[in-house]
């Protein structure tokens, strides 16, 4: 009993230094924090909360491990844990969040390859694409998108009166969104979204102005900018789909008839499809810009392609214009410009919508010369 109560006050010690009510070098904190961990090792095999403890601290090491660009060592710390964590899950509330919360960590950390450095999808598209994850990356997100749904279902399984568990929960819902956009799953990453922010929601009107409600504001926030990326990447039949479920906001119909037109899709087919009225979707349209950027390349006698100068590299706003329509107007003008390189060059067109990116995501794509392509609109 006595080394119990030894290894929960160094416990309580190294959680006054990680909450920042105590300070220490770095130095001994690492010290510390890894006697913490050699201290609960053997407590840990019988008692549930060692047990749990243990699981949060090889936590807090593999997150020191992550801060530090050290990933390899991150995740092997990190799965020792859960190890730990998930066998004492089953004893108390508090011990099953800890357990959902590495679970969640530990897919932030298996997928991070799958992000660029503003933590968005670096392959929204999915597999198939010319610059898709590695076969080693794409297993590490299937990992983590498994991990995520195990912590959806920890959270989900606890009490859901508690608001702790309701905002887990929704987080965890968030997360799961980011794993499957990660994975160019981008349906079924719209559909956790909305689903999490309607939790978050219900969260804000319960507790205005508590600690819940500004967590759930920023929440709110940062799901408004998800899904106004994620609808970007989504088919006229997935948005379809969406809106049949009841899981394609109001607010965001607009960008959804947007993002219809950009693709081909006529005005009488997105109203009928989206259940909308001919003048609803013909004034979104007309007051509802997007940004078109292209990009025209000319192949060199060396086979490279050279990017042409503006205006041939360029973007501007656009309103109830398909992406077709852009490209096929900037082809004639190319093709009428002095930078235009003759008949028989090699040289080609792409569109894209809000950003340049991967060549397969272009929403127009067209190869002129003597072998080319016919206009492919996305």
């Amino acid at each position: 009993m006595a080394q119990r109560e030894a290894v929960l006050r160094l416990d309580e010690q190294w959680s006054r230094i990680r909450s920042g009510a105590a300070q220490a070098e770095p130095a001994e904190a690492d010290a510390l924090l890894a006697e913490l961990i050699g201290a609960l090792r053997e407590p840990a095999r019988t008692d549930a909360e060692c047990a749990a403890r243990l699981g949060l601290r090889l936590g807090d090491l593999a997150a020191r491990r992550f801060a530090a660009g050290d990933r390899g060592g991150a995740l092997a710390a990190i799965e020792e844990g859960l190890r730990f964590s998930q066998q004492a899950a089953g004893h108390a509330p508090g011990f099953a969040r800890w357990y959902a919360r590495g679970l969640i960590n530990q897919g932030v950390w298996l997928s991070w390859p799958l992000s660029d450095g503003e933590r968005l999808p670096k392959h929204p598209l999915g597999p198939g694409h010319e610059s898709g994850p590695s076969a080693m990356e794409r297993a590490a997100g299937e990992r983590a998108l498994d991990l995520t749904r195990g912590a959806v279902e920890v959270w989900a399984g606890l009490d859901q009166e508690d608001p702790v568990n309701q905002r887990g929960l929704a987080q965890a819902k968030v997360f799961l969104g980011d794993r499957l956009s990660e994975l160019g799953l981008a349906e079924d990453a719209v559909a956790w979204a909305v689903d999490a922010e309607g939790s978050f929601r219900r969260l804000l009107l319960a507790g205005p102005g508590s600690e819940e409600s500004q967590e759930a504001e920023e929440a709110l926030d940062h799901i408004g900018r998800q899904l106004e990326l994620r609808l970007r990447f989504l088919a006229f039949d997935s948005l379809v789909s969406l809106r049949g479920r009841g899981l394609l906001p109001e607010r965001l119909l607009p960008q959804a008839v947007v993002a219809a037109r950009i693709q081909g899709v006529s005005e009488p087919e997105i109203a009928a499809r989206l259940r909308l009225e001919a003048d609803q979707v013909r004034t979104m349209l007309e007051v509802t810009p997007w940004l078109a950027v292209w990009r025209i390349e000319v192949r060199g006698p060396d086979g490279l392609w050279n990017v042409q100068p503006h205006p041939w590299h360029s973007g501007a706003e656009v309103r109830n214009r398909t992406a077709e329509d852009v490209g096929t107007e900037l082809v004639r003008g190319f093709a009428a410009s002095s930078d235009y390189p003759g008949e028989g060059a090699h040289w080609r067109i792409r569109v894209w919508w809000h950003a340049e990116g991967d060549p397969a995501g272009a929403r127009f794509r067209l190869v002129i010369g003597p072998e080319a392509a016919a206009a492919t609109p996305s």
